[in-house]
């Protein structure tokens, strides 16, 4: 029986289904709401994440969630992992429409802020616990015509900053990744040309975000980790 409940969003995403494979094969309870109604599995898996279908960006919705991923008392909810997210290339500043860079400030940062917010009594009761964001690496490194992306992205980077100042009384943690592009089935779709070699594959973030939720890491918080590959 797991010991520890994590909270994954995005979880079924490119990134997510690595991350989320990574902490149920480490023996974790896992909580990954998604957007749309689960597919049922044929044979019921006790290891098997719990899915639910849940909105981020609504407040209610992502306290519903906290509750189920902290709901079982043989495993307290000790970590969250903030993966929901998305990229658009919307021109120059003077260019992209506001709705437009709206959009990428809901996307990017509405729902790590409030799932985040909601999960922090739970980790706070359970006697503490990590949170793991992603950012980008163009957070750090901007490049033209996606100016919504990259203040999206900054933003998650400057509110992981402050959860890991305000509550490190508390033994909640909080760092960041920052990958550059990522080696999924959409990316290689929609840049066929580039050398997919120098790409960061999902199994290899999976591995630093577990790290950053262990035990391992429990004298890290506040950080900000490249997970660049070589790209």
């Amino acid at each position: 029986m797991a010991g520890r409940s994590v909270l994954i969003t995005g979880g079924t995403g490119g990134l997510g289904t690595a991350v989320t494979a990574t902490f149920v094969d480490a023996g974790w309870r896992v909580v990954a709401p998604q957007r749309n109604q689960p597919t049922p599995h044929p044979e019921p898996d006790a290891n098997a994440p719990v899915r639910l279908v849940a909105d981020l960006t609504d407040a209610a919705d992502a306290a519903r969630v906290a509750e189920v991923a902290a709901g079982d008392p043989e495993a307290p909810l000790r970590a969250v992992i903030n993966l929901v997210g998305g990229y658009a290339g919307t021109g120059l500043v003077h260019e992209t429409p506001v709705e437009e860079f709206d959009r990428m400030l809901t996307l990017n940062l509405r729902p790590t802020h409030l799932v985040t917010r909601a999960a922090l009594p739970h980790l706070i009761k359970a006697g503490g616990g990590a949170v793991v964001c992603v950012a980008s690496r163009a957070a750090v490194a901007p490049f033209p015509g996606v100016a919504g992306y990259v203040t999206a992205k900054a933003a998650v980077l400057a509110f992981a900053s402050a959860v890991a100042v305000e509550y490190k009384t508390a033994g909640v943690r909080c760092n960041t990744v920052l990958p550059s592009v990522i080696d999924t089935p959409s990316n290689r779709a929609s840049m066929p040309d580039a050398d997919h070699s120098r790409w960061v594959a999902p199994a290899e973030i999976a591995s630093v975000i577990h790290f950053l939720a262990s035990d391992e890491s429990a004298p890290t918080s506040g950080a900000t980790v490249p997970v660049y590959g070589r790209a």
